[in-house]
């Protein structure tokens, strides 16, 4: 009775009695120990200044790889200017070369005034903030033959010079080496540099394209020459008496022969006349067209194609009897200026019929014009002169169909 007494008193005891005396499952209190162990997040030891240590790390390596990506980002814009340089002087160079070759200039005095023409057109290109200059030393500007065939640059051809070569340096006491911006970090200050570039004038001409357009014109002239004559007049075996100077002929030899192209017979040495580049009934209309504003791109498709010799270094022409005198004014009007001739080994046929079997190409320069008046009294003179042939085929084989004549200038390394 006193128990029971005393839980009527006090009914509180009756819910600590009840919670003390229930059966509790045994695997509850692990389950939910084993729970709250799993998912607590581990204890780790606090490393103050780590993440500091590995930022400054990091931030370094970026800097040296930016200073590097800047340098050589420099060096690859530098080397470019260096390369355009070089590229500039030897193109200068080589049109100062073909000036040297028009004026009759030995070796010797075409290369000083190419390395004045290098420094001139070199030197106005800058180079990582500087102008260099393209110095005649060593070998850093040098005249010789550039062959097509083998895309050689020789010193010691016999062959006629037709290119230039230029080295532009940016190195020790020769406009001094580039300067880099992180020089200190990547433990170099400055870099060295040299550009190579060749220039050329191909003088192996086997033809002559189609113009791209009407107002593309070849500078041919439609009278075509015998091979016999064209050869002593490169051999020096015909007369010296004239020469064109300050822009006039004159009556003094300049060490070019001439002969005359009116034609004086026909059926042997000597046998000049006109030839048809164009349709075959060219009037005297067209050949005075083709005088004065040279051959057409309708005249070379009247020809089916280009001008071009075969596998047998041959082209044929159909021609004239001879150069007439209704082109009179149209010749005297181009005295002193150059122009491209045929040369021609045979002929077979008269007048209108013939066919002319032409076998080179070659620059001269009008210094003469006589159509009236006696047979024995007409002329038309010319000697050798160099001439940039434009729309040029050039032989890749290596055989020669043209003389005096070259291509616009090009670069060919």
């Amino acid at each position: 009775m006193s128990r029971l007494s005393a839980i009527l008193k006090n009914p509180n005891l009756i819910f600590r009695v009840s919670t003390e005396t229930r059966p509790q499952p045994a695997h509850i209190p692990c389950v939910i120990a084993k729970s709250r162990r799993d998912t607590s997040p581990p204890r780790r030891c606090k490393r103050s200044g780590s993440a500091s240590v590995l930022g400054i790390m990091l931030i370094s390596v970026m800097a040296v790889i930016l200073g590097m990506t800047i340098d050589l980002g420099y060096i690859h814009v530098s080397q470019s200017e260096l390369r355009r340089t070089s590229d500039s002087a030897a193109l200068a160079a080589c049109w100062e070369l073909f000036d040297a070759k028009v004026d009759g200039l030995s070796d010797q005095e075409a290369a000083q005034q190419v390395a004045v023409s290098a420094d001139l057109f070199g030197s106005q290109n800058k180079v990582a903030q500087s102008y260099p200059h393209v110095y005649d030393q060593g070998d850093d500007i040098t005249l010789g033959y550039y062959d097509v065939v083998t895309r050689q640059f020789d010193t010691n051809s016999p062959a006629d010079i037709n290119a230039v070569r230029v080295n532009v340096h940016r190195q020790g006491h020769t406009n001094g080496e580039v300067p880099l911006f992180f020089g200190t970090v990547l433990g170099r200050q400055t870099q060295p540099m040299t550009s190579t570039s060749i220039a050329a004038l191909l003088n192996t001409v086997n033809g002559f394209y189609v113009p791209a357009t009407d107002s593309q014109t070849l500078d041919i002239l439609p009278f075509a020459l015998d091979e016999d004559t064209w050869q002593s007049v490169v051999d020096g075996e015909t007369d010296d008496s004239l020469s064109w100077s300050n822009g006039q002929v004159v009556a003094t030899g300049n060490g070019k022969c001439e002969c005359n192209l009116y034609p004086q017979g026909t059926g042997s040495p000597g046998n000049r006349g006109t030839v048809d580049i164009g349709s075959s009934n060219n009037s005297t209309n067209d050949i005075a067209r083709q005088i004065l504003s040279g051959i057409s791109r309708d005249d070379l498709l009247d020809l089916n194609g280009p001008l071009e010799f075969n596998v047998n270094g041959e082209l044929f022409l159909n021609g004239d009897t001879g150069i007439s005198a209704g082109v009179k004014d149209e010749l005297e009007s181009i005295i002193g200026e150059t122009r491209i001739i045929p040369v021609f080994r045979e002929v077979n046929g008269n007048g209108n019929n013939a066919v002319y079997t032409i076998v080179k190409f070659v620059g001269v320069r009008i210094l003469a014009v006589k159509l009236t008046g006696r047979m024995s009294g007409k002329c038309l003179t010319v000697e050798p002169a160099p001439m940039v042939a434009r729309n040029a085929i050039v032989s890749v084989d290596g055989n020669s169909y043209s003389d005096y004549l070259y291509t616009p200038v090009m670069l060919v390394d």
